[in-house]
């Protein structure tokens, strides 16, 4: 119980005084309140502490958390949570922190599920304290949710779109992302960010723009699964590239 009770004082990442540590804070009191022990008073003095320090602040904050909040808004975006969004959710949080983390991450989300979360004023604090990158990839995790199931979901489009306004993502950075998992014919091209009649050397120079906006060292302070996620990004990017390149027959 004592190691539970050191992470649930010290693991919350954001600050307990914001829209996230308030999502947060349901959460982890909805775990504590349905645990089967006794009244443990190192967990709630440690609890105590973390929403002490954050009162009156909001802190840079844990991606882990963004993730995860924003995770349960787009598994509920279309009405219904499908397995397959979990197991995505699940295995994408197992490569990263291995069996027990994970354990208690899908704890954490299943509160969060329960809760009415106020998408803007959390996508607003992750805006001001995340970097552009970081906020690219987050919206490319949330389209890989999305697609789980093997399809994209029109309502599931329309609140990544919402969240990705929220975020500062431009309309140009968005379909850039959904494309990659919503093909259509011109699909390459969206991912490249120009049009289909764009001459060969403006594909070129929108493809070396893309390869340094996406490289996966833009989020290296991430961790090595989300560099892991951000490499596939860069590798639609490499593909549309390719793709454009054998249809035209460029050199």
């Amino acid at each position: 119980m004592a190691k539970f009770g050191k992470w649930l004082g010290g693991g919350l990442g954001w600050a307990l005084g914001g829209p996230i540590g308030a999502v947060f804070g349901f959460a982890v009191g909805s775990m504590v309140d349905a645990t089967s022990f006794e009244k443990n008073e190192e967990i709630e003095g440690q609890f105590r502490q973390t929403r002490e320090r954050y009162r009156h602040h909001t802190t840079p904050g844990d991606f882990t958390a963004s993730l995860l909040i924003l995770t349960a808004v787009v598994m509920k975006a279309d009405g219904k949570i499908m397995k397959s969004e979990l197991d995505y959710v699940r295995n994408f949080f197992l490569r990263q922190f291995g069996e027990y983390r994970t354990q208690q991450i899908l704890k954490e989300l299943q509160q969060i599920l329960k809760k009415e979360i106020p998408v803007q004023e959390v996508c607003m604090e992750i805006r001001h304290y995340m970097e552009h990158p970081m906020r690219l990839q987050l919206i490319h995790y949330l389209f890989g949710i999305a697609a789980a199931d093997g399809s994209v979901d029109s309502a599931e489009q329309r609140v990544i779109l919402q969240i990705a306004g929220y975020l500062g993502v431009n309309s140009r950075d968005f379909e850039s992302i959904q494309a990659m998992f919503v093909r259509d014919t011109v699909s390459a091209y969206k991912i490249l960010e120009i049009e289909s009649s764009a001459s060969d050397e403006e594909v070129k120079k929108a493809y070396r723009k893309m390869a340094v906006r996406y490289h996966p060292d833009k989020v290296a302070s991430l961790g090595e699964e989300h560099q892991k996620a951000a490499q596939e990004k860069f590798q639609k990017v490499q593909e549309a590239y390719e793709n454009i390149r054998k249809e035209r027959g460029m050199n």
